[in-house]
């Protein structure tokens, strides 16, 4: 999976059904920039926290916007893996696979 084209083709589509529900994606900002404030817990931490929800749930795009947003935020690749350990070791192989296009997804943003 190319991660850059695969999030533009994600974030286009997203574009064009967000026009359909204006309503909702104003919500879903309001809700999205409340939660990611830092607070007790730094936006890093709260991003981590979104990757492994994502990695849990099989979303693809979810984990290359949280993978990407993590590069942003400075997380390192050491942070990553032991993070990734982590969402592995709660969701066993399913988590094991998506953990390592994670991963990828880093590395890829990462460049």
């Amino acid at each position: 999976m190319d991660w850059k084209d695969f999030l533009a083709e994600t974030e286009a589509n997203i574009g064009a059904f967000s026009k359909e529900v204006p309503e909702t994606v104003r919500g879903f900002g309001i809700m999205g920039k409340a939660a990611k404030t830092d607070g007790a817990l730094s936006e890093k931490t709260k991003e981590f926290m979104a990757l492994g929800i994502a990695i849990a749930t099989r979303c693809d795009s979810c984990i290359g916007f949280h993978a990407r947003s993590l590069v942003r935020l400075g997380a390192t690749r050491e942070e990553m893996c032991e993070a990734l350990a982590m969402a592995t070791y709660m969701g066993g192989g399913p988590s094991y696979a998506y953990s390592a296009k994670a991963l990828k997804a880093y590395d890829v943003f990462s460049e």
